[in-house]
């Protein structure tokens, strides 16, 4: 299986265009109003248009409620919905039957409990994502997107039945050491290619992804 990059928080055309070239298998709209990179209902509509065939759309929601799902898949038409909120596993069921749309549930880690818990979640989903869990102290601290990375080792010593991503903290520095770590074929970034919160880089994009594929092509050299 060849290494799947995803790119999420993107907000505007051009940084769809260029994230597609640089070699990106996704990308992800934020519909959460806290976040920078928020979108409304309309401009995910006007940005899905620009996304290349062949490359996924992920809507990144947080608790959403029925209304929201509704709107999104007439409107949005995601090719993946990754939840990233407190849903429980019967929420998630419940959001999978409704949309008919695969669900990828984010798992916040900061100790192997946080792994172990993923369990609950595997019947319900198509993918899991595992991203760094903020700690208590951190102000204004947000579901995803903090640029926290937790233990990859974690997942390396557990590995899900489910299809699962790498995201928290990975930047184009650090995601072949992640990659190692845990074993992953997926990984996602955001704060981790931005010049500044809620703006990509066009040229931290090419590099992740560059690093996270050229590394993997060396892993299966080795193989």
């Amino acid at each position: 299986m060849s290494l799947h990059v995803k790119i999420c928080g993107l907000k505007t055309e051009e940084m769809i265009r260029a994230a597609a070239a640089a070699g990106a298998d996704s990308i992800g709209f934020v519909f959460f109003e806290k976040s920078p990179r928020y979108l409304t209902m309309g401009e995910a509509m006007k940005l899905r248009r620009a996304v290349p065939e062949g490359v996924w759309v992920v809507a990144l929601l947080v608790d959403p409620d029925n209304a929201l799902l509704d709107d999104l898949v007439t409107y949005v038409h995601p090719d993946v919905i990754q939840l990233h909120g407190k849903e429980s596993p019967q929420r998630v069921a419940e959001i999978r039957a409704r949309t008919h749309i695969p669900v990828m549930k984010a798992i916040a880690v900061s100790g192997p409990e946080d792994v172990t818990g993923a369990e609950a979640y595997e019947p319900f989903v198509d993918m899991l994502l595992f991203d760094a869990k903020p700690p208590k102290t951190m102000a204004g601290a947000l579901p995803g997107g903090n640029g926290l990375a937790f233990d990859w080792e974690l997942i390396g010593t557990r590995k899900p039945r489910k299809p699962w991503m790498l995201s928290g903290g990975l930047t184009p520095l650090n995601v072949a050491e992640a990659i190692r770590t845990a074993g992953a074929t997926m990984v996602d970034v955001s704060s981790g290619v931005e010049s500044a919160p809620g703006e990509k880089d066009a040229a931290l994009v090419e590099a992740f992804i560059r690093a996270a594929k050229q590394d993997a092509d060396m892993v299966k050299v080795k193989e």
